[in-house]
């Protein structure tokens, strides 16, 4: 596909040259020696040259007929050599475990249908060798001028499980710098970015722009930390080009979108880029018509979270918000969680009350609840619980022991009565309170609940341990919603926001509030917690979700009818909206800002008052939201410099060094022009080092003649 296009923009330019006047003599052409790559299986690294030149050898006849290219017609360049195209090493070996045994794992490719559940899980007759690598070192592949690639697709979670505990290990050790929660594709980011930044238009050495298609997880906080020191870097920064954050990947044989895919294109320098946002999607009538797909086009600064405009991504954890959102417990077993007959029947077998309470997760809270309880012995001794509570302990011995007893972690296997993950910080964190403040790790909409405390959220509920209504009712806003949309993570085929509190609440600025502010968002936080309990208390089978749904359509003017009209009619949707607004109005003007800000213009003044407040974090002055808890003492915290802070300013755009060709200088003009929006040849000039506008002038000339600029009556050009 890269050769076909490049032979169409070959096309263009021989076109474009005829209508000038101008002779062909010495271009050079495109062809397949001119196509480097690099093919984990040998076959496909065979046919992949071979494909190359059946595609060369179409085009041809397509554009000359039936006249005979050259002699030889198949040229061997061997330009696409077999290899992995990350990790070379000097040798492998087997590895044997503690009896002398080869150690196997799942080929992380063959899988079977589950009997019960219809699951698809791993056959675990496919298996094949885990190696150790000798001298694991980065793959030198070979030195091109645009690299572009669509790597595979394996989340860090399943490295092991795909590609063997000797091979990620290799890899995490050829690599250094990247985090171990990077996704693969993110290892062909950062050999591409390296090339990139290495790129020098004098030697022609390095890599002058890269486009690659990754899973759109590459904009999460796990897969940002690749591209933000890349992008950040003050003396050589990376710059994205081009970005589209989301887009089906459809499965040919279903027409259902399998995956959602990100697209980026980078190069050298400071730049401003291009974003598409997908606007609308919408499935073919057939299987071969896949999905149509429009956009929503802006130009500005790209960010590592593949957005324009505030730069969110530069927020920082506030200390005024530490240690109050946590992640809900994992358990790691299943064997813990039991029906509420169950729960019932423990209790009256045992002579005191075992730990067993609610349990919920993100569903729960969103949806239907399951009616769950869980047992929880956090704290217990093996000992203790068997002589406190013999009935329990025997129910988690037959259920949970077997399968904490095949786990790999030893603590797992050796605290088998206990959560793998049981949250000790949250805990401690609510500790005193009765209440909590809790919403849905990945959900359609962001929703925040007022929760029992004796309920324990699995790793799916975040919490923030406050019980004030004040709280609430600014988590519950428009202007919070805003920040935790643009700062947070996006998941699954649905592309259904992520909020991670390290991101969506830690830097959160909240407003500081007077005494009436206060009261009023209390008032309003109460008043929004009791209607939708009681609606929902009156109308079992309705959930936050669908009433949320409905409140979506209302607000967009959509007729309310059939079904809607009935969860209208039982969640009081009318009054939901109205309590929203007037909760948004209230924080609004606790931050003293007017009501009808745009979205834009809400995460502008949030990653202002982000930094302000690290600012005077950094001179020892900390708003606590919960200082009978963050700091009991009431002792000042010692001043910290502001240098030390990191607190996220944009790198300023410095002069370039003006091109000496006028193809070059026609694309350097062009993407001034591009980032600026719309200029006049002098600031464009400015721009540049030793340009002047009478040179710049007559190129934007051109650019205006081709359609790639508009020309204004006030000597301005416009992209």
């Amino acid at each position: 596909m890269v050769l076909e296009m490049m032979k169409r923009l070959e096309g263009e330019v021989t076109a474009l040259l005829e209508e000038l006047g101008e002779t062909q003599a010495g271009f050079i052409t495109v062809d397949p020696h001119q196509s480097l790559g690099i093919e984990l299986n040998p076959w496909a690294a065979n046919v992949a040259e071979l494909v190359l030149w059946i595609g060369y050898l179409q085009w041809h006849f397509r554009t000359h007929g039936q006249a005979a290219p050259s002699e030889p017609v198949l040229r061997d360049f061997k330009n696409i050599r077999n290899g992995d195209a990350v990790l070379e090493w000097s040798g492998r070996t087997p590895r044997i475990d503690a009896d002398g045994a080869p150690v196997t794992r799942w080929d992380g490719v063959t899988t079977i249908r589950h009997n019960v559940t219809g699951e698809e899980v791993p056959d675990p007759a496919a298996r094949i060798g885990v190696y150790d690598y000798a001298e694991p070192k980065p793959t030198k592949c070979s030195e091109a001028e645009f690299i572009v690639g669509n790597p595979p697709f394996i989340g860090a979670s399943r490295l092991r499980d795909s590609l063997g505990d000797g091979y990620v290990e290799a890899l995490w050790e050829a690599y250094p710098k990247m985090p171990q929660s990077a996704d693969l594709v993110m290892f062909w980011w950062e050999k591409a970015a390296i090339a990139a930044r290495g790129w020098n238009a004098k030697t022609g050495k390095g890599a002058r722009r890269f486009g690659l298609i990754t899973t759109n997880s590459l904009r999460q906080t796990f897969n940002r930390r690749v591209l933000e020191p890349h992008l950040n870097d003050p003396k050589k920064p990376l710059s994205l080009l081009f970005a589209i954050p989301d887009h089906p990947w459809v499965d040919n044989n279903t027409g259902d979108a399998k995956v959602r895919i990100g697209i980026t294109v980078a190069a050298v320098g400071n730049r401003a880029g291009r974003l598409l946002t997908l606007s609308s999607e919408k499935k073919g009538e057939s299987e071969v018509d896949g999905r149509t797909v429009t956009f929503d086009h802006s130009i500005g600064k790209l960010f590592a979270n593949l957005q324009i405009g505030a730069d969110v991504a530069s927020t920082k954890p506030l200390q005024a918000n530490e240690g109050l959102a946590h992640k809900g417990v994992m358990p790691y077993g299943m064997g813990f969680v039991v029906s509420q007959l169950e729960a019932s029947e423990l209790i009256a077998f045992e002579k005191k009350s075992p730990p067993i309470f609610p349990y919920v997760n993100g569903r729960d809270v969103n949806g239907l609840s399951r009616g769950l309880m869980i047992i929880d012995c956090f704290g217990m001794q093996e000992a203790r619980l068997r002589q406190d509570y013999p009935n329990v302990f025997q129910f988690l011995y037959d259920r949970v022991k077997p399968e904490r007893d095949a786990k790999r972690e030893k603590v797992l296997r050796e605290s088998w009565w206990t959560f793998g993950r049981a949250r000790p910080e949250m805990r401690k964190a609510l500790h005193d309170l009765k209440r909590y403040i809790a919403t849905t790790e990945t959900a359609k909409h962001r929703i925040f609940v007022m929760m029992d405390k004796e309920t324990l959220p699995d790793q799916k509920v975040r919490v923030v341990a406050s019980g004030d209504a004040r709280h609430f009712s600014v988590l519950a806003s428009r202007i919070h919603e805003v920040f935790s949309l643009a700062r947070g993570n996006w998941q699954g085929a649905g592309n259904d926001p992520v909020y991670i509190h390290s991101i969506c609440f830690n830097p959160f600025p909240f407003p500081t509030l007077t005494d009436d502010q206060t009261s009023t968002l209390r008032t309003l936080g109460e008043d929004l917690d009791t209607h939708r309990k009681r609606q929902q208390a009156a109308h079992p089978k309705l959930t936050l979700t669908q009433m949320y749904n409905v409140l979506e359509k209302l607000r967009a003017g959509d007729t309310i009818e059939g079904k809607d009209k009935d969860i209208y009619d039982q969640g009081l949707i009318g009054i939901l909206r109205d309590l929203h607004d007037q909760i948004d109005a209230a924080v609004a003007d606790a931050y003293g800002w007017p009501a009808d800000l745009s979205d834009e213009e809400i995460l502008l003044r949030l990653v202002a008052l982000n930094k302000e407040r690290a600012e005077e974090e950094a001179r020892g002055h900390i708003r606590w939201l919960r200082p009978d808890y963050q700091n009991p003492t009431g002792q000042q915290v010692a001043k910290g410099k502001t240098g030390d802070m990191e607190l996220g300013m944009v790198a300023k755009i410095e002069k370039a060094p003006w091109p000496k060709t006028m193809p070059e200088q026609i694309a350097a003009v062009r993407e001034a022009l591009t980032e600026m929006g719309e200029a006049t040849p002098e600031q464009i000039a400015r721009r540049f080092v030793r340009a002047r506008a009478g040179t710049v002038e007559p190129l934007m000339e051109s650019l205006a003649a081709l359609g790639q600029a508009e020309k204004g009556g006030d000597g301005r050009f416009a992209a």
